[in-house]
Parts: C-alpha cells; structure tokens; sequence
C-alpha cells in the first residue's frame, strides 16, 4: 500500500508529537477555500464505498485515536454522511465490561473488524488497552511492549486476510482541548458531552503524549501505518483525512463483479 502524505509516519520512526503542529493547514488558507473540497470528496467516496462493497475483495479498518475533544465524532460525522449506512459499521472501546476483562485484550476488537466489502471505523480502539493502562501504572513497561507486539502482530494477520488498515491520531493542542471543554461548559445544549473522566485524564496530559510517541514509533508498518494528523482546525482534520481515503481507495482500482445472468436476454 503506497501512500503519500505530509502526515504519514515511516515505519520505525521516532516521534514526538511536541515537535508536530497541531495548526497546519497544508495548502488551503480558509475553511472557505477547503469546502467545496470536502463536498468533492464525500462524493468520490461514496462512488467509491458502491464497488467497494460491491466487490467484496477487501475490507477497510479506520482507527481514530486522539486525545479527548480531539474530534473523532465529528470526523465520522462530516467525512462519512454521504456513504451507504448499510456499507460501514462503527465500533467504541470503551472501558471493558467484566466478561471483556476475563479474555485476551484483543478479543472484543477482533469480533468488530469489518468482513470483505465493509468499512469499519474504530472511534477509539485496541490502543486504547496500552494507553491508560500505562498512564495510570496499572500494568508493567513489560506488558505495554508485549501488547504492542501483540497489536503489530494482530494488524498483520488482518492485513494477511485482506483486510487495509489505516490509523489516524487526531492532534490537537492543550489550548484548543482547553476551549473545547469551555465552549461545552459555556454551551448548555453540550453539555452532556461533559464526563467527569474527561476531566480527570486531563491531568494526565504528558503523559498520554509521552504513551502516544511510543505507540506512533513502534506500530505504523508500511500495510497498517498512522497518520498524525492536525486537527486544532476542524475543516482541515476533515480535509487531510478524507484525501487520503479518496486516494488510497482509488488506488485499488476495484471493479464491479461480472453479473451472474446476461442481462440482455431479460424481458420484463
């Protein structure tokens, strides 16, 4: 899978997302500019999601990562809302139910991978086993390589079933999850949004950085790479993640399957 883009991590790279802007903007100067853009490529994609699911040769396997407030709703809201509902499935992780607990940490992930023909999109995912674990000390620096081992192991034998994978980390800056978080408390119509956890985590900001470097250095193979993307400007989040899908896709240059009667013999 060739895929070109400013934001694409190198397999073995070493990151620090400190060093990475959370406001670029590529070549577009406004969100104006960038609209009619994204209209273009919500209707490449669900030309293309038709003989994707059509064909049912491969599966596609989105993971959106990022901070709290980073934005991943509101990804799947503004890139996907002119695909077939029918061709797309979402799946949250969230923190594991009691029977979750008692199996391998990969287990509840594995049975939300998208079959041949769908697009399956993780809002949160299987990092998320490695990620507050780790912050929070409740599992050894011995595990955490372990389970990343396991996860870079787990990606391939997808890839192995025809399965495409591509992971996106939503940056955003302290600053700009700071005036989310007030414009959700100043807004009473957001304000369910609130969650004492996500308050909680904040504190924990370094931390997670530190958790996320790690994670981007040790699992962006070539066939399941990240993508650390800038997102303290929503329309362009929108914008970068949705170029690559629309190139990626076209790429495959999959085709509609051979119909299984002549057609042109039919009379109605």
């Amino acid at each position: 899978m060739k895929i070109k883009s400013p934001y694409l991590i190198k397999p073995n790279a070493h990151i620090r997302l400190t060093k990475k802007s959370t406001l670029d903007t590529g070549n577009y100067k406004s969100e104006e500019a960038a609209a009619a853009v994204l209209v273009k490529h919500r209707t490449q994609l669900a030309a293309l999601q038709d003989v994707f699911y059509a064909s049912q040769t491969k599966a596609l396997l989105i993971v959106l990562q990022g901070m709290d407030t980073a934005g991943k709703d509101g990804t799947i809201n503004h890139i996907f809302s002119g695909i077939n509902p029918q061709g797309c499935d979402v799946a949250s992780f969230k923190v594991p139910t009691p029977l979750e607990a008692r199996h391998d940490f990969l287990w509840r992930v594995h049975a939300q991978v998208p079959p041949r023909g769908m697009i399956g999109i993780f809002n949160r995912s299987h990092y998320e086993d490695v990620l507050s674990p780790r912050v929070h000390k409740l599992i050894s620096e011995k595990t955490v390589r372990r389970r990343l081992d396991n996860i870079n192991t787990f990606e391939s034998m997808l890839v192995d079933s025809d399965v495409l994978i591509l992971k996106f980390y939503l940056h955003i800056s302290r600053d700009e999850q700071t005036a989310r978080l007030q414009s959700r408390i100043d807004a009473s119509k957001k304000r369910w949004k609130l969650s004492e956890a996500d308050l909680h985590e904040r504190k924990f900001w370094p931390q997670y950085i530190d958790a996320y470097d790690h994670i981007l250095s040790t699992t962006s193979p070539k066939h399941a790479p990240w993508f650390v993307i800038p997102a303290d400007n929503k329309w362009y989040r929108n914008i970068a993640i949705s170029t690559i899908l629309v190139d990626v896709m076209q790429s495959l240059k999959l085709k509609f399957p051979e119909p299984t009667i002549d057609a042109s013999t039919i009379k109605l």
